[in-house]
């Protein structure tokens, strides 16, 4: 029998605080194990913080703005042509961007130790809220990356 997938994003249902679907998918990446009722308190008390620190501002608005911070343009991709292999800079499909975007983001907070990972994820959010921090490293190094290989872009079919 094939592999069944399941149809997360048509079986999303929005958060229940922000009543957000975005939301609800960053909770379910951030989720370990499947607890999700950790991964629920994790979140709402990093958005928390992150309200505190970014006054006059929704927190809804200060993740979405984040990710969208966060989301990479360009990527390359590895392309083989003859006996050689390309690295070929290619647009990011939208679901792609917000996936790399939550990935990068949980990456860097994760990397940070010390505090508990409430405050590292509001610290990661409230960064690439400001265009900065780990996550934001990580995209730019990315379109540097398809920047740097722009002479292979006619590979890309």
């Amino acid at each position: 029998m094939a592999k069944k997938f399941t149809a997360s994003r048509t079986q999303l249902k929005p958060d229940a605080k922000f009543s957000s679907k975005q939301v609800e998918k960053f909770i379910n990446c951030l989720m370990l194990d499947g607890k999700k009722s950790i991964a629920r308190v994790v979140f709402y008390d990093a958005m928390d913080i992150a309200s505190k620190k970014i006054k006059d501002v929704d927190a809804l608005e200060i993740f979405e703005t984040a990710i969208s911070n966060v989301k990479p343009a360009l990527e390359v991709r590895s392309k083989r042509v003859g006996g050689a292999s390309y690295q070929v800079p290619m647009q990011v499909k939208p679901k792609r961007q917000q996936a790399l975007a939550y990935r990068w983001i949980l990456a860097a907070a994760r990397s940070k130790k010390g505090k508990p990972m409430c405050q590292r994820l509001a610290s990661e959010i409230v960064d690439a809220y400001n265009k900065e921090g780990a996550a934001m490293t990580t995209r730019e190094n990315v379109h540097r990356m398809a920047e740097a290989n722009k002479a292979f872009a006619h590979f890309a079919w």
